[in-house]
C-alpha cells in the first residue's frame, strides 16, 4: 500500500476528496486541484455545491479566478452524493466541530462524515481529519467508525492521520499553501505517505509528529496560547482604565523589548471558530483525567465577559454626557470577528449589540463586509452606507472591528462620542470625543 500510494502521489494519479467545503475545506480543495490532483468536494449544503460547480467563490481566502479555472478544466467539482467517495485515494475531513450549549464538544459533524466515508471508501486510501478537536479523536472516535463501517483494518487497508487546519481568514501573508503543516498519523508508513501527499501540494514545511494525539494537542496549544494571552491583556486593560493608564501606550512600550515579549491586544472579546472554542475542548478532555485546567478556564471566563465590560463602558461614556443607556442611539462599527473579513462566527460584536438592546438602547450597525447577519434565528440588517448623517444621529459610536477601509478621521469629525475598543483611531491627533476601552 505504501509504494502504491507514493507512486500515485508522484505521478499525480491520486484522486482527492474534501469533505466539508467551508473556510477550511474549499481553500484546501483548491490547492489540491491547483497541484494537479483531480479533486472532489463534498458538502451537505446544496447551495455550496452548486456555487462551486458554477465556479462561484464564497470564501474570502480563495481567488475567484482560480476557482473558476479549476472547475472549467475539470480538476475541481463538488457533489452532495457521498457514494463518490469510492473514487478517492486521499480523503480530508474538514467539517465543523462546534461546542454544544453545555460548552462540550459536538462531534456530530465528524461522526456523520466518518460514517459516510466508511460506507463508501475503498482499500488503499488515506484518510486525514483536519477539523479542530480534542486529543484522542482520531484514534478513539474516527478509527473505530472507519474500521467498523468499512470492514477494513487501519494500517493494513487504509492509512489514518490528523493534520490540523491553520486557516487565518484575511491574513495577507500566510494562506493554506504557504503555512507550515503538522501531520500526525497512526504508524510510520501512514505518516510518510500522508506527509508526502501534503508535500506535493503545499509550498511549506511538513512537520511530522509521533501520533495524531500530539498533532491534536498541538492545535489546541496554538489557540489556547492566544486565548490566555488575550485574556491577560484584557484584564490589564480593565485595570489600566481604573488606574487612568493607557493600555495601548503600555503595549507599545513593551513591544520595544527585542526578546521575551509578544504583543497581544485588548478588545470586546474573542471571535472566530477556533480561539474562543479550543480551550473548552482541552478543559473537557482534561476532566477525563481528573485534571482541572484552572488557568485555561479562567482565561475563557475573562474573554467571555468582555462584551459585558464594553457595554458597561458604553453606559459610562453616555453618562459623562448626561445620557442614559436606555433609549440612546448607538451605532456599532464592525460585526466581523476580525478586521477586513466577512466572517462573523462567534463575533463578540454580536453579543455587544444584543446586550445593548437588552439595556434598552436603540442600536444600528455598519460593516462594509457584512450587510446582514443571522443571530439566534433572526436576520439583522445593517445600514447600507456610513454617512455623516448616520454618525451625527448616534449618541455614541462604538468601534468593535477595525476595518482598514473605514475613514476614521471622517468618523471622528461626524460623531458626537466614540468608544474605540480596538484603538482604530490611535493615529489621530485629536482625542476630544474618543474614549478608549
Amino acid at each position: 500500500m505504501k509504494n502504491l500510494l507514493l507512486n500515485k502521489i508522484y505521478n499525480k494519479e491520486i484522486i482527492v476528496a474534501v469533505v466539508g467545503l467551508g473556510y477550511v475545506g474549499l481553500p484546501l480543495a483548491v490547492e489540491k486541484a491547483k497541484a494537479g490532483f483531480k479533486t472532489l468536494g463534498f458538502d451537505i449544503q446544496e447551495k455550496r455545491v452548486a456555487m462551486v460547480n458554477k465556479g462561484y467563490n464564497y470564501i474570502g481566502d480563495v481567488v475567484s479566478s482560480e476557482l473558476s479555472a479549476l472547475v472549467s478544466s475539470g480538476f475541481l467539482s463538488a457533489t452532495t452524493d457521498y457514494s463518490d467517495i469510492a473514487k478517492a485515494d486521499f480523503i480530508a475531513i474538514c467539517v465543523p466541530s462546534p461546542l454544544d450549549k453545555y460548552q462540550q464538544p459536538d462531534m456530530s459533524y465528524i461522526k456523520s462524515s466518518a460514517e459516510a466515508v466508511a460506507k463508501y471508501m475503498k482499500k488503499n486510501t488515506m484518510v486525514v481529519l483536519e477539523s479542530t478537536t480534542y486529543p484522542g479523536t482520531t484514534e478513539e472516535l474516527l478509527k473505530p467508525i472507519l474500521e467498523n463501517g468499512s470492514g477494513f483494518v487501519c494500517g493494513r487497508d487504509f492509512y489514518l492521520g490528523y493534520s490540523p487546519e491553520r486557516v487565518d481568514p484575511g491574513n495577507l501573508k500566510y494562506k493554506t499553501k504557504n503555512t507550515p503543516k503538522v501531520v500526525g498519523a497512526i504508524g510510520e508508513e501512514a505518516a510518510e505517505v500522508i506527509s508526502a501527499m501534503y508535500g506535493e501540494v503545499l509550498q511549506s514545511d511538513i512537520h511530522v509528529v509521533s501520533s495524531p494525539k500530539v498533532a491534536e494537542m498541538e492545535k489546541l496549544l496554538e489557540n489556547t496560547y492566544r486565548n490566555v494571552n488575550i485574556a491577560l491583556v484584557n484584564e490589564l486593560a480593565i485595570l489600566c482604565h481604573k488606574m487612568n493608564i493607557n493600555i495601548w501606550e503600555v503595549i507599545e512600550a513593551a513591544k520595544t523589548k527585542p526578546y521575551g515579549f509578544q504583543p497581544f491586544y485588548p478588545g470586546p472579546g474573542l471571535g472566530g471558530h477556533c480561539i474562543p472554542l479550543d480551550p473548552y475542548y482541552l478543559a473537557w478532555k482534561a476532566r477525563e483525567y481528573g485534571f482541572h485546567t484552572s488557568l485555561i478556564e479562567a482565561s475563557g471566563m475573562i474573554n467571555d465577559k468582555m462584551p459585558e465590560y464594553c457595554v458597561e463602558r458604553a453606559a459610562m461614556a453616555l453618562n459623562s454626557r448626561k445620557l442614559p443607556l436606555k433609549d440612546s442611539r448607538i451605532l456599532v462599527l464592525g460585526v466581523a470577528y476580525k478586521e477586513d473579513i466577512d466572517d462573523y462566527r462567534e463575533s463578540p460584536a454580536l453579543k455587544v449589540i444584543e446586550l445593548l438592546i437588552k439595556h434598552g438602547a436603540s442600536v444600528s450597525y455598519y460593516d462594509p463586509y457584512i450587510k446582514a447577519y443571522l443571530y439566534k434565528g433572526e436576520i439583522i440588517t445593517g445600514i447600507k452606507e456610513l454617512t455623516s448623517e448616520a454618525l451625527k444621529e448616534a449618541d455614541l459610536t462604538i468601534i468593535t472591528t477595525s476595518h482598514r477601509i473605514i475613514d476614521y478621521a471622517f468618523i471622528q469629525e461626524n460623531s458626537k462620542l466614540i468608544l474605540d475598543t480596538k484603538n482604530a483611531m490611535g493615529s489621530l491627533k485629536s482625542r476630544e470625543n474618543i474614549i478608549l476601552l
